[in-house]
């Protein structure tokens, strides 16, 4: 195995990436493998599926497999590789069907139908056994001896980019949201990999490109997520206990916590968010449910104490999911892309197993007392405040915003996103966003005339949220996003976050502060065009950066 996708690569060898025989995620070899394989086979769906779709014989239904398929192989989503074997042999009949359809179409137009190499012609063996056999030839790095490392780079770049793109697009789509131009845009993108592309600038502008289809993908979700449960408001969250069963719902999906707060209705059982759920809160369909108590725990890497303590079932609806501990290992469930193996997967969405669960263990049987977070101050509630936030800024009450927000995670380096967040100015602004707010989000940060100093804005998706909020901003004041006094230090793990910062650069903004790393798979090389072209900085000092955020910007 060789996976370098996520900030927990290994990076004590000579050359930065996991190799075995785990990855510091957990991911075993076979696993490791298959989902590399994965990746190989949906490249071969989408070079028939991009031609298809431009002679307009289009198969959402193929898309929507492939944003499926591409999402498992995301860090922390599915460790169990006899879900892999069956996955691939899906695609393998998808990518003949979509075949078809394409030469169908060709035909029909009187042309005369290409027969593709490559992805478009592998064959899957028909066993585990067989299918690691063949992965060596397909691991992210194939191909280094001939093009290089930056070149390998700016490929894994594109690749995680749309690993990323993929996993919101289909939080999307389950909610019945989906467009031809993000379908068209997953297509493209991997039947462009798939021709093994080996020029560094076209490569570089082509995942700006993918900045800019995400954008469209985070807005589609929004309308996903804001069109099925409202508008997010804001919402005072209870974070310790209600006496009575409970069951604990982490991840990102909130249709499977819709579904679940449905079946869990007048049953007296309380549902607790942990993670990246706890934004659910704030949509008004959701809190509506009386039962949805409230939340629980904090960051992804804290689960296995967290879930080992918590008196009821787990479900896990995608990422992040990390081995769990024999404490709890026969009360976790998983569901959609998620899975680990002897984990038990409910696929259909039925979750009447986890009720079951939850009604055989004790719950809490006291009353914690009574402590709240706010979150909801997506770009609906702030921009229908915009006034008085502008109004705040002319009057130099409000000096400066400070965007802190991405995944958290269990290496060093990370306290300085909370450093910064409290570290800010009384007259600045902290928004936030993503599990990197687990470090900071139970501080008062206090008010400016009425703003809270702290605006949750949700998940890491609702990146989109900061992006409306910011050109809103922008156009108040008759300038650019990069021209605000705005300073975003972001955090990221896995490949949501590396999507999230192309959507950022694609916009034009500068001098953005990542960590607490910059990723394995971008050279030395490239790291320097990053900084040229961007301005990209990696995290240093709190109080040195929050300084020179504050003199760059004139305050």
């Amino acid at each position: 195995m060789f996976c370098y996708q996520c900030e927990q690569a290994d990076r004590t060898g000579a050359v930065p990436g996991c190799a075995g025989p785990l990855g510091n995620c957990g991911k075993d070899p076979a696993t490791a493998d298959v989902q590399d394989l994965l990746i190989h086979s949906v490249k071969g769906i989408a070079q028939y599926a991009s031609r298809a779709r431009a002679l307009g014989a289009g198969n959402d239904e193929a898309a929507g497999f492939i944003l499926y398929s591409v999402f498992t192989t995301l860090t922390n989503v599915n460790f169990n590789p006899t879900r892999f074997v069956a996955l691939l042999q899906e695609a393998s009949d998808i990518r003949d069907r979509v075949r078809a359809r394409y030469e169908e179409a060709a035909r029909g137009r009187g042309l005369e139908p290409e027969r593709l190499t490559g992805p478009a012609e592998w064959q899957p063996a028909p066993d585990l056994d067989g299918l690691l056999a063949q992965a060596p030839a397909f691991r992210v790095d194939a191909g280094l001896d001939l093009v290089g490392p930056d070149v390998v780079g700016l490929r894994s770049l594109h690749l995680y980019a749309l690993k990323g793109i993929c996993a919101y697009a289909h939080h999307a789509h389950v909610l019945g949201r989906h467009s031809t131009e993000v379908f068209g845009g997953v297509e493209d993108g991997l039947a462009y990999l798939a021709g093994e592309p080996a020029d560094v600038d076209e490569l570089l502008d082509r995942a700006i490109g993918l900045g800019r289809l995400n954008l469209a993908v985070m807005e589609l979700l929004d309308a996903a997520n804001t069109g099925t449960y409202g508008p997010q408001r804001p919402t005072a969250v209870r974070t310790t206990p209600v006496a009575g069963k409970a069951i604990l719902v982490s991840g990102h999906d909130l249709r499977d916590l819709a579904a679940l707060l449905e079946q869990t209705k007048d049953s007296g059982i309380n549902v607790y968010t942990h993670g990246e759920m706890l934004p659910a809160h704030a949509y008004p369909l959701l809190k509506a449910y009386p039962h949805l108590a409230g939340n629980y725990g904090g960051a992804w890497q804290d689960q296995q104490r967290e879930f080992a303590r918590f008196p009821g079932p787990i479900l896990m609806t995608s990422n992040c999911i990390i081995e769990p501990y024999p404490a709890y290992r026969r009360r976790i469930f998983t569901t959609g892309p998620v899975g680990w193996p002897g984990v038990r997967h409910l696929a259909d969405g039925d979750f009447s197993p986890v009720v079951q669960a939850a009604k055989a263990m004790p719950g809490y049987r006291t009353e914690g007392p009574e402590r709240f977070i706010t979150v909801g101050f997506g770009h609906d509630a702030l921009l229908a405040a915009a006034d008085q936030v502008v109004d705040a800024v002319r009057r130099g009450a409000i000096r400066h915003f400070f965007l802190v927000g991405g995944c958290d995670g269990p290496t060093v380096g990370r306290d300085y996103y909370r450093d910064v967040a409290l570290g800010a100015p009384d007259d600045a602004v902290v928004l936030t966003l993503g599990c990197a707010k687990y470090r900071f989000n139970q501080h008062d940060f206090g008010a400016i005339d009425g703003i809270p100093r702290l605006l949750d804005l949700g998940q890491c998706n609702d990146a989109h949220s900061a992006v409306r909020i910011a050109q809103a901003l922008a156009d108040a004041f008759g300038c650019g996003i990069d021209e605000l006094p705005l300073t975003l230090a972001l955090s990221w793990t896995e490949q949501k976050a590396v999507a999230v910062l192309l959507s950022l650069l694609a916009l034009g903004i500068r001098g953005i502060h990542l960590g607490p790393s910059l990723p394995a798979y971008l050279t030395p090389g490239l790291v320097a065009v990053l900084v040229d072209r961007f301005g990209l900085r990696t995290i240093g000092d709190p109080k040195t950066d929050i300084a020179a955020a504050l003199e760059r910007a004139g305050a």
